[in-house]
């Protein structure tokens, strides 16, 4: 079941959903969502030695990619064609029987730009702060600014809670990101 904009507040209120910072209700929150701000850390790929990414060799996928800090009020111009790894402002962490998903916002993406490509579910017992994969399909650039309303997180609930939560297995590629997106770790798969 999808919380509501009531069901949301109240388990934010309550600390079940932890959220950092915290938000502006009035602002921020929808009949069934909650908006999330843009960070100020990005990760665009640099030209490549490799004329292809091939996902069995052993290739650190970090070293490929240049992180951007922008500053407060400072322009992240995202051209046509072009692909960059973002944070959320707000770290986040989830309970055992609540899973989240983050959408686009369709003013953004009326512009062409895409918020996430494929990775937009958000397992129970996460925590950290949310990854966007940005994207501009359009034919202008966009010009983001950190602290803009760029996505909104739904929130579901289990039918029971997970066994193994996200953040308690080692196996876990991704949890506990809050300082910078990072790069893919597919090649650990193979």
């Amino acid at each position: 079941m999808i919380l509501s904009d009531q069901d949301i507040q109240a388990t934010i209120e309550e600390g079940r959903v932890r959220m950092d910072p915290y938000p502006d209700f009035e602002k921020q929150l929808g009949p069934c969502s909650l908006d999330l701000h843009l960070g100020n850390v990005m990760k665009v790929f640099k030209p490549s030695p490799y004329p292809y990414l091939d996902l069995k060799r052993k290739v650190d996928m970090e070293s490929l990619m240049e992180e951007i800090v922008v500053g407060e009020g400072d322009p992240f111009i995202l051209k046509p064609n072009d692909f960059a790894l973002a944070l959320t402002k707000e770290d986040f962490s989830l309970p055992a029987d609540l899973m989240a998903r983050l959408d686009g916002r369709s003013s953004l993406g009326r512009l062409g730009l895409v918020v996430h490509s494929t990775a937009a579910r958000f397992d129970p017992g996460w925590s950290g702060k949310a990854v966007m994969e940005l994207g501009n399909l359009g034919k202008m650039p966009v010009i983001l600014y950190e602290g803009m309303r760029i996505c909104a997180l739904t929130f579901e609930t289990l039918s029971s809670p997970a066994r193994e939560a996200y953040g308690s297995s080692e196996k876990r590629k991704y949890t506990k990101q809050s300082e910078t997106p990072s790069a893919s770790r597919i090649s650990q798969e193979f």
